[in-house]
């Protein structure tokens, strides 16, 4: 028998937006961004479908409230892999393994959390909306700021020169999303671990040459 939860009928203020969001989370990390349905959130709440549109015009609107939580945690897998580089290195060493870590946080993100991954981008906004601090991380940074701030760091320690650094950005993140989605929606998605494992350090070389 399927147990449903219990309606409740009140909720303080704000708590039940972040219920929903919460409850959009564990939806598309089971299913990707089609399986974030209104009415189930809301069931997973334990409120009412009605009660949502408090907070949510629509299933678009709670879809894009959820895909900019996703993205922070995406945002927060990064800064797991930055806070990894040691302080003791010499500016161009850091600068490097810190490109290094954005990259590898990424496509760690997108393989343990692939539902999660394709939520995040499956929103059709442009990049006017790249900074928004509901897709931020705890340092107050998305995965976009994350990425330029490494590059900055990248330019100033004297590795990337001045002239190459405009549009960079776009250049390092293709690379690495197009190698999130091969493996995880694509014909690298059965390759074993130490494959994975190669295959990514080796494009994480090729975009810290290329740049």
């Amino acid at each position: 028998m399927v147990s449903h939860p219990a309606v409740r009928s009140t909720y303080r203020h704000g708590d039940l937006r972040r219920a929903l969001v919460t409850a959009g989370l564990d939806l598309a990390r089971e299913g990707g961004p089609d399986a974030v349905v209104l009415r189930e959130a809301t069931r997973r709440a334990g409120v009412s479908p009605n009660a949502a549109y408090r907070h949510f015009a629509d299933h678009r609107a709670l879809l894009a409230a959820v895909s900019a939580a996703a993205m922070a945690e995406l945002a927060n897998a990064i800064e797991s892999d930055l806070s990894l580089v040691g302080s003791d290195l010499d500016a161009a060493t850091r600068a490097r393994a810190q490109l290094g870590a954005v990259g590898s946080g990424y496509l760690a993100y997108a393989q343990a959390e692939p539902g999660l991954f394709r939520t995040a981008f499956s929103v059709p906004d442009d990049m006017s909306t790249k900074d928004s601090t509901d897709a931020a991380g705890p340092r107050g940074r998305t995965p976009f700021e994350l990425l330029s701030d490494a590059l900055d760091e990248l330019v100033t320690a004297g590795v990337l020169p001045h002239e190459r650094r405009s549009g960079a950005e776009y250049l390092a993140w293709s690379a690495v999303h197009g190698l999130a989605m091969l493996l995880i929606d694509g014909p690298l998605r059965g390759l074993d671990l130490p494959d994975r494992n190669e295959v990514t350090w080796r494009l994480l070389a090729m975009v810290d040459k290329g740049l």
